[in-house]
């Protein structure tokens, strides 16, 4: 009688993602992130608690699961309680439909390193990470508290805003896979020995910007920001429900990071396969590879929230809806053009590689002349005296 029949396998990995995902957010990823945010801002990190701050998660976890729970005697109850679900399950149910790997064997059993795979997988992570605002929506409008609404209010306009620009960047790759499944986007990467990142450079950085967005991420955390509406959304929770807004603001970064390994990275597949050269890089198993590019996708999250100040809301409105949108627009037509010029064949990828690398080059070169020209303003405004 075999005891790992498919089904089986399907419900372990089921746990596994359940268990794994919050461990990994209470343990790891909130640990690298204060200690490197210390780094990037001159500053100690966690150090205290077990060797080198190693068990500062646990001293949170703790302090949280242990905090009163306190309720608004005014607050709509059976939202209040159902806010905090919303955060953290939609996140959690997306990471059914990452491939983190290929398919393994399991003594005789042979077993995908996915939940499932369905031939509209993107377009389902579309939809379910949208449910997870509703959470914060719903959170700030039941705490009956003035900034948690407006918190609340916050989420809604930012949702709207930068929830076409992410659909549409993933719209040039929908153009160049032609498969809305995640597993087939992964191969198609490997057949044409070519990460989408490349053909689709604009649509990355769109994606990266509008996802830093839906997670209500620095630079674009108005929802919560502290210094104008005391805590945003999440003022009246506390305790246990407090957390679950916290793990699910992680549990959506994973995600986001995820579908960009997948959608933009190459998912598993190592660094140049087809090269001869660089075949030691094989010798990382896929699930390997996919947690290395995941990490440092979020230690761009990192890198955004310890080096960029917090947009105004009027900012952060002007640039999704008038430079993200038209951009992506834009982008759209591009890649169909590249795609419809040289039908049948990948050429018109490796086309794009070209205009959008050579794009970046002259943009970088720009921005450092720019950068340049204003430190020399600067200086010439500095009167000669001072400078003795």
């Amino acid at each position: 009688m075999k005891v790992l029949t498919p089904t089986v396998l399907t419900y372990l990995k089921v746990v596994i993602l359940v268990a794994v995902v919050p461990a990994i957010i209470g343990f790891v990823v909130v640990l690298a992130e204060r200690r490197l945010m210390g780094f990037m801002q001159a500053r100690l990190g966690p150090n205290r608690v077990g060797p080198k701050g190693l068990l500062q998660g646990v001293a949170d976890l703790v302090k949280l699961v242990t905090k009163e729970d306190i309720t608004p005697s005014r607050a709509e109850r059976a939202v209040y309680f159902l806010a905090p679900v919303l955060a953290v399950i939609p996140a959690l149910t997306a990471l059914a439909v990452i491939p983190f790997g290929p398919a393994i064997r399991i003594g005789k059993v042979k077993t995908t390193l996915w939940v499932t795979d369905v031939n509209i997988g993107l377009l389902f992570l579309l939809a379910i990470t949208s449910i997870g605002v509703y959470g914060i929506i719903l959170g700030g409008w039941a705490s009956n508290n003035k900034y948690s609404l407006l918190g609340g209010l916050r989420s809604a306009a930012q949702l709207v805003s930068y929830e076409v620009p992410m659909g549409l960047a993933l719209v040039s790759v929908l153009l160049m896979t032609r498969s809305l499944s995640m597993v087939e986007i992964v191969h198609r990467q490997g057949r044409l020995h070519l990460w989408f990142i490349f053909p689709g450079l604009l649509a990355f950085f769109i994606y990266f910007v509008s996802g830093v967005a839906e997670t209500n991420r620095n630079p674009f955390d108005l929802p919560e920001a502290e210094s104008e509406l005391v805590s945003g959304f999440n003022t009246e929770y506390s305790g246990v429900k407090f957390a679950f807004f916290f793990l699910g603001e992680y549990a959506a970064m994973i995600v986001i990071s995820c579908v960009a390994v997948t959608v933009f990275l190459g998912g598993w597949l190592p660094p140049f396969p087809h090269v001869a050269a660089l075949k030691f890089l094989r010798i990382l198993p896929p699930l390997g590879w996919f947690l290395i590019k995941a990490g440092l996708f979020l230690f761009g999250y990192i890198w955004f929230r310890s080096t960029f100040p917090r947009y105004r809301f009027d900012q952060l409105m002007a640039l999704g809806w008038k430079w993200l949108i038209p951009i992506s627009l834009a982008n759209i037509v591009i890649v169909a053009c590249a795609i419809l010029a040289t039908p049948g064949r990948s050429n018109g990828m490796f086309v794009l590689s070209y205009i959008f690398g050579g794009l970046f080059v002259v943009m970088f070169l720009l921005a450092k002349l720019r950068q340049k020209l204003a430190r020399r303003e600067r200086l010439a405004a500095i009167p000669a005296s001072a400078v003795e």
